[in-house]
């Protein structure tokens, strides 16, 4: 039996592949996938895949383009979520400052080079200011921002806004704003080394997940596993459940790619953009 190792955020999104397995699915065809859950997100998942302490990652799509670019030997495979994450814009609940106010204000993020780092600077771009090295706060994860606002060592953070929605109805957070991603949000990326040794599994791993995705959303209990598994309520489960596309191919339009490699450079993520087909392999 081949041994996969996978990581991914422990987030709603997820459920598919916790299903996959659950169900023996991969076992039954000889391969034994070994899930990894990070809290610590996508930077803590790019390291990973660098140092081939993971062979397959679950991960952002800004973070993952970035890092190819900057020489992680990966390739993206397919989209995992085709939709766009929603992003919430976070403060301490006792704050009072609001969105038009945050220039000039630490920003908490897991790590550089994760999406809390990359959506910020997106964010803020959009919103027509940079955000200075020296401004970001790393706290590793929700629970380290969380005591970072406790502390006063952060004043916005910036994470999926239903994964946070019970803290903002806890009056621990106080969303001030949301920001969407402009282009897919997950890919499912794979170490080259790994992808040119055991193509064919890949691929059959792409085939469960991608007949689990086509059917997830028919699960008639679903809204009720999402709320009893993250703590969200019923009525914001079904909510995100209206918004989320999973992706059942392996279709990458070269046009998003070269987006989001536009937006990375304008941003100063990425000093050069590179041939599409080193970031993806379809």
């Amino acid at each position: 039996m081949l041994k996969v190792k996978i990581g991914g955020v422990p987030e709603h999104f997820n459920l598919p592949w916790y299903a996959a397995i659950e169900n023996g699915l991969f076992a039954n065809v000889g391969i034994d996938l070994q899930w990894t859950d990070y809290s610590t997100g996508t930077g803590a998942m790019i390291k990973d895949l660098r140092s081939n302490v993971i062979d397959i990652a679950v991960l952002l799509t800004e973070g993952i383009v970035a890092d190819i670019v900057n020489g992680n030997e990966s390739k993206i495979v397919q989209w995992f979520v085709k939709s766009p994450l929603v992003w919430g814009i976070h403060a301490p609940a006792s704050s009072n400052f609001d969105i038009s106010e945050i220039k000039n204000k630490r920003f908490a993020i897991s790590r550089f080079g994760s999406g809390s780092h990359l959506m910020a600077c997106v964010m803020a771009e959009q919103n027509g200011f940079k955000i200075d090295e020296g401004q970001f706060v790393i706290v590793n994860n929700m629970d380290g921002a969380i005591q970072a606002f406790k502390n006063g060592n952060a004043d916005v953070f910036m994470w999926e806004k239903f994964m946070t929605k019970p803290l903002v109805d806890k009056n621990v957070f106080k969303r001030i704003g949301e920001c969407p991603t402009p282009w897919s949000c997950f890919a499912i990326a794979v170490r080259t080394k790994f992808l040119n040794e055991n193509r064919e599994e890949v691929k059959t791993i792409l085939k469960i997940i991608n007949s689990i995705t086509s059917q997830f959303k028919n699960k008639i209990d679903l809204p009720e596993i999402i709320s009893a598994s993250y703590n969200i309520q019923i009525d914001d489960a079904k909510e995100w459940l209206k918004s989320v596309q999973w992706s059942s191919d392996s279709k990458i339009e070269k046009s998003e790619i070269e987006f989001v490699m536009e937006t990375l450079l304008n941003i100063n993520i990425i000093q050069k953009k590179i041939e599409v087909e080193q970031i993806v392999i379809n």
